[in-house]
């Protein structure tokens, strides 16, 4: 993804699995993207949007 020119409709998505937002890839999780599940620390934690 090193080459990336702004074509962000093509980038890949995820759904958060504890709010259910969707998630577009990023350079921060290049990584580690197929372990991604969580869209923010707030989620990851337990505390989502939906009031967990």
């Amino acid at each position: 993804m090193r080459g990336f020119k702004g074509h962000k409709a093509s980038l890949p998505r995820k759904v958060c699995v504890a709010c259910g937002r969707e998630m577009v890839w990023r350079r921060a999780w290049a990584k580690n993207w197929d372990e991604v599940r969580y869209c923010s620390d707030a989620c990851r934690k337990g505390k989502g949007r939906d009031g967990h």
